[in-house]
């Protein structure tokens, strides 16, 4: 990850890094005097969107998301939030970040068999294809 390898430069040289743009939240464990997030992780999404999931009363849900970093970052906050008010995430659906079109049609076609109707998308603006 990017922002790791500029922490650790950070800390070597004891130089401050800000960022307006590290927001995973595997980033917050992180323990430097010289880290400064200036922006809201993306667990701050983790509640609202829990919130959601509970108020309409569905009880499953299944995450789609780039598998990469930033996607593998927020999930493990996702699941577990979802799973404290008896939501069950029966599949993650891991969208390659250089996914083939057939690769993406084939895990849709995946995700249309299944009896899940709730689907979270967490990708970055730059995977959707109006962004090629």
């Amino acid at each position: 990850m990017q922002a790791n390898l500029l922490i650790d430069l950070g800390d070597k040289a004891q130089v401050p890094i800000i960022s307006f743009s590290a927001t995973s939240p595997s980033l917050s464990s992180i323990r430097s005097p010289y880290f400064i997030r200036a922006t809201q992780n993306d667990a701050s999404q983790v509640n609202v969107i829990t919130a959601i999931i509970q108020a309409f009363g569905w009880r499953e849900v299944v995450p789609i998301y780039v598998d990469n970093d930033f996607g593998k970052g927020i999930i493990p906050f996702q699941t577990d939030a979802l799973e404290k008010v008896n939501a069950r995430v029966p599949y993650r659906s891991a969208i390659p970040s250089m996914a083939t079109d057939d690769q993406i049609v084939a895990e849709l076609y995946k995700l249309k068999r299944m009896q899940t109707r709730v689907f979270i998308v967490h990708v970055q603006s730059k995977t959707t294809r109006n962004d090629e």
